[in-house]
């Protein structure tokens, strides 16, 4: 799990709230906090949060409401791991919580220590989860990848890539805007006996920034984040 991950915290109680920020704090987080649905849109268009901590009886906008209309949106926001929150702890609040879009849900009271677990099993999944496409390309910048002809085309001429080039901006471009490890991209995809010194994929990512950054020593693309890994920008703006 990235130690610096961004929790997005959003319940009406302002006490729950600074109790929850200060915890996650302490334990590593960047805590975001919001009371509302239109705090949480605030939060989220400033800087995208890693997982939201979501109650389900907010004024306004409830948590389902809130979900529904986050999966509905595109783009890696559509992607952000929730966890409900509710005072309610009936099977059917869970169910409909889940059927709406939410990745797990926690009736309060609950132990903060259980909050902790629970999100950090949330972050590890999406790191390695990848964004499901219903589409056999994908594009970022002036690039157009061919999933089932298996080529990057710019601008309608195709760029010379090897098929472990291809094969890694693959897993970059399906897990947009999340940092992933050289241990986590080596496991994703697979093949590979590796020991901790491996440098496999730093020399794959060296030669795929060559191919499609403007300036590889001031990647717009795929970022470095220094002692954790990289991150594949679809926007190309750079850092």
């Amino acid at each position: 799990m990235n130690p610096a991950a961004r929790i997005l915290v959003v319940d009406d109680d302002p006490a729950l709230r600074e109790l929850l920020s200060a915890y996650l704090t302490d334990t590593g987080f960047v805590v975001d906090l919001a009371s509302d649905g239109a705090g949480m849109r605030r939060a989220i268009e400033s800087t995208l949060p890693d997982a939201i901590v979501l109650d389900l009886m907010l004024p306004g906008e409830d948590g389902l409401m809130l979900t529904r209309a986050l999966r509905a949106r595109s783009g890696a926001i559509a992607t952000i791991p929730v966890l409900i929150l509710s005072a309610r702890g009936e099977e059917i609040d869970r169910v409909v919580g889940l059927e709406v879009g939410a990745d797990d849900y926690l009736a309060k009271p609950f132990s903060p220590r259980e909050l902790l677990a629970r999100l950090r099993a949330l972050l590890r999944r999406a790191q390695t989860t990848p964004v499901v496409s219903h589409s056999d390309e994908s594009r970022f910048g002036p690039y157009r990848l061919d999933l089932a002809a298996r080529r990057l085309l710019k601008e309608n001429v195709e760029v010379d890539i090897s098929g472990a080039e291809f094969d890694l901006l693959k897993v970059f471009i399906e897990r947009p805007n999340r940092v992933l490890s050289r241990d986590v991209l080596l496991d994703l995809l697979k093949g590979y006996a590796c020991d901790p010194f491996d440098r496999t994929i730093d020399i794959r990512v060296v030669r795929l920034r060559r191919k499609i950054e403007a300036d590889p020593t001031h990647p717009a693309y795929i970022r470095t984040v220094r002692g954790e890994g990289y991150l594949f920008n679809p926007q190309g703006t750079a850092s």
